[in-house]
């Protein structure tokens, strides 16, 4: 049984904007996203993933981002230090909620930006961080001597996949898809070297935030919009629980921005 962190979008709205996909003039359904937030909810559930819930807090509209807040290896936490001011007010909450719950804390210096598991995926045996948006290519190497494990870093150039969740989903099998023109060309030859088979996104599918999911062994939890995606998966032996999303989408993040792993590895 996989763990995961969520949290409720009882302050969830578009607030300010720091990417793209942001628009406070557009905005977000809040009706709407609840419900659909309670979609992920149920979804997970039923695929027996047990669910942990930090409480939301007023005025931090994107704490239900939880995959944002830090990186879980076994009981120890690296909490993530937010570029921007608007979401920094975060991290004492996840810093807190992780010591209640018995995970050591690993503090990486306060100029060093991180983002933790929207930046920092393993696949294989290997950590993959991105920079550039929201992370500093800095901060890898000092998760690396943290956890004592490899650690590729990738560069992100489209500013509207700023994190490397929204562009890059590893499989249990040690394969992954991602959308390649997310990455430069160093990072995209530094994923096919380590990574055995890929399996590549559309842009327009990739838009839908199709690389955003979240992967409990053979069961895949993804936005709806990415018919060629699950075709490919399913050809593969996956299941594929495609869910509407797009009140999320409007700030930036789908499923996987919406759930943390306790831990995302149980040892490196």
């Amino acid at each position: 049984m996989r763990e995961l962190l969520l949290c409720a979008p009882d302050y969830y709205g578009i607030e300010y904007e720091i990417n793209p996909w942001m628009s406070r003039a557009r905005g977000a359904k809040t009706e709407l996203a609840k419900a659909q937030w309670q979609g992920l909810h149920k979804t997970l559930t039923s695929l027996e993933a047990k669910i942990e819930l930090v409480p939301p807090q007023p005025k931090l509209p994107d704490m239900v981002f939880t995959a944002n807040a830090g990186l879980t290896v076994g009981k120890k936490f690296i909490p993530s230090n937010f570029r921007h001011q608007e979401r920094a007010g975060e991290a004492p909450y996840f810093v807190q909620w992780m010591k209640e719950h018995g995970y050591e804390i690993l503090a990486l210096p306060e100029n060093l930006y991180f983002e933790g598991e929207g930046d920092a995926l393993f696949g294989g045996d290997a950590l993959f961080c991105g920079y550039k948006f929201r992370s500093d290519i800095q901060s890898h190497r000092a998760v690396a001597d943290m956890l004592g494990c490899l650690v590729i870093s990738v560069e992100l150039v489209d500013p509207r996949f700023y994190h490397l969740d929204t562009c890059f989903c590893p499989l249990p099998d040690g394969s992954a898809f991602w959308f390649p023109n997310a990455f430069d060309e160093y990072g995209q030859r530094a994923i096919r070297a380590h990574v055995p088979e890929l399996i590549d996104v559309d842009e327009d599918e990739a838009k839908h935030f199709s690389c955003n999911d979240v992967v409990l062994e053979r069961d895949i939890v993804l936005p709806e919009g990415a018919p060629n995606l699950v075709k490919t998966l399913t050809t593969r032996g996956y299941i594929c629980h495609e869910l509407p999303m797009s009140e999320f989408i409007k700030a930036g993040g789908a499923c996987k921005c919406l759930t943390m792993f306790l831990p995302q590895r149980e040892r490196v």
